[in-house]
């Protein structure tokens, strides 16, 4: 059993670390022709294309930002309205971690009528717990300005002037953000889907790439999804079909089967619940948030799938009169567990917004193993029956032999 779980933990890792570097690729992408162009008529060289809500970033640094004093630092951010009207924002910072608390911003707002305005904000604890968001100075602005639009995306130039003993450009936490809701000509609640909570990072602006951190919670999102899917969506169903089709009919594999449908129940679930502790630790990780559904679905996974594993001790004897029960008991919470999992599985799809790929990606994995059992159910039936229709031809067989031989024999009388 151990070599079978090395075996299979060698190609999930594989396939966790390429699932992981194409992200990584994806977020290391340069930006668009067209917004660089707007950055170039600023003066700005350096830019890149940040990793949510399609947002776009550019910078320039003045002056010597090792200095003891403050740094000037040009900002153009760009975004993407969905509506006639709604707002765009960006901000840093000065506290030790990038998040919406605390930070900085400067909001430009679209009114319905097509004027824009630029004004800045605190954004404070109040204001997440439902309070009206009013401008206010910040302190760090020098000038602000609404830019020209780009393939339909709005631009917003900032000049600041950060304090050195606040901010540190070579590890500078950033927030970015697009809303739709204006009220009384300020910005109102953005959405709040994963994309736009997760709209912060921390970013080096001494090097031209923009290289950032923090981001680690976007990766374990996805490690954590494709985990899950290898060990809840995909062994502990295999195992399911496995003890369903070859315990004793229309196959009869003793011992292979008990073996292999142990082997693939306790992998799924040390791989499942390897990706419900990383789902705890991001769930921990989240000081704003919560996908409630999403938890209390994943928590009856766990404990089910805990249970189910307890009958690797707890299960009773052949002998016991209580047997037949245990049996009903066993297959019916693992058909009521793998249901669960599935609708689970596709409301973290859904949390993560990851598209149509791991949509059909998964929904391609349930057809297939959904092939493999109806087939094993067709053929399951079609040799019931073959059985029972060759079992009443031999019990009609016996049947008319036995009545024969009960017939007392024919005497021949001859006329005389």
């Amino acid at each position: 059993m151990k070599n079978q779980q090395q075996n299979m933990s060698l190609p999930l890792t594989i396939f966790t670390l390429t699932l992981l570097s194409f992200t990584l690729a994806a977020n290391s992408q340069a930006c668009t022709e067209a917004f660089f162009k707007l950055a170039q008529k600023k003066n700005i060289s350096d830019c890149k294309r940040l990793r949510t809500l399609g947002a776009e970033f550019a910078w320039n640094l003045h002056g010597n930002f090792s200095g003891n004093n403050s740094t000037v630092v040009d900002i153009l951010f760009g975004a993407t309205l969905q509506t006639q009207q709604g707002w765009i924002g960006w901000g840093v910072n000065p506290g030790k971690r990038p998040e919406m608390v605390g930070t900085r911003a400067i909001v430009a707002v679209k009114r319905s009528d097509g004027t824009w305005s630029v004004d800045t904000y605190n954004i404070t604890k109040e204001i997440r717990n439902g309070c009206n968001l009013l401008p206010s100075k910040i302190g760090i602005v020098v000038s602000k300005s609404v830019e020209e639009e780009a393939d339909n995306m709005h631009t917003m130039y900032v000049r600041l002037r950060l304090p050195s003993e606040e901010y540190n450009v070579t590890r500078l936490n950033h927030v970015w953000q697009v809303g739709y809701g204006i009220e009384g000509g300020h910005p109102h609640r953005h959405p709040t889907t994963l994309r736009n909570v997760d709209s912060t990072e921390v970013i080096d602006l001494t090097d031209s790439n923009g290289r950032s951190t923090g981001q680690y919670r976007s990766y374990l999102r996805s490690i954590h999804g494709v985990i899950n899917i290898i060990g809840w969506g995909t062994l502990l169903p295999i195992g399911i079909i496995i003890a369903r089709y070859f315990r004793v009919f229309p196959f009869k594999c003793e011992p292979l089967w008990f073996n292999l449908h142990i082997g693939c129940q306790l992998t799924g679930f040390l791989v499942g619940t390897t990706g419900w502790a990383i789902g705890l630790s991001l769930g921990h990780s989240s000081r704003y948030y919560t996908f409630h559904d999403h938890r209390t679905y994943a928590i009856l996974i766990f404990v089910f799938s805990t249970i189910q594993m307890l009958a690797f001790r707890l299960k009773p004897k052949m002998t016991d009169d209580y047997r037949k029960y245990w049996n009903m008991y066993h297959h019916f919470l693992g058909y009521g567990l793998f249901a669960i999992i599935i609708i689970n599985i596709f409301k973290g799809i859904r949390i993560l917004e990851g598209g149509v790929e791991w949509k059909w990606g998964y929904i391609g994995n349930l057809a297939f193993l959904g092939a493999i059992a109806f087939g094993l159910e067709v053929y399951t039936w079609i040799r019931f029956f073959m059985l029972k229709q060759k079992q009443n031809q031999n019990k009609n067989q016996n049947q008319t032999e036995q009545i024969q031989e009960e017939q007392p024999p024919k005497l021949n009388i001859i006329a005389k």
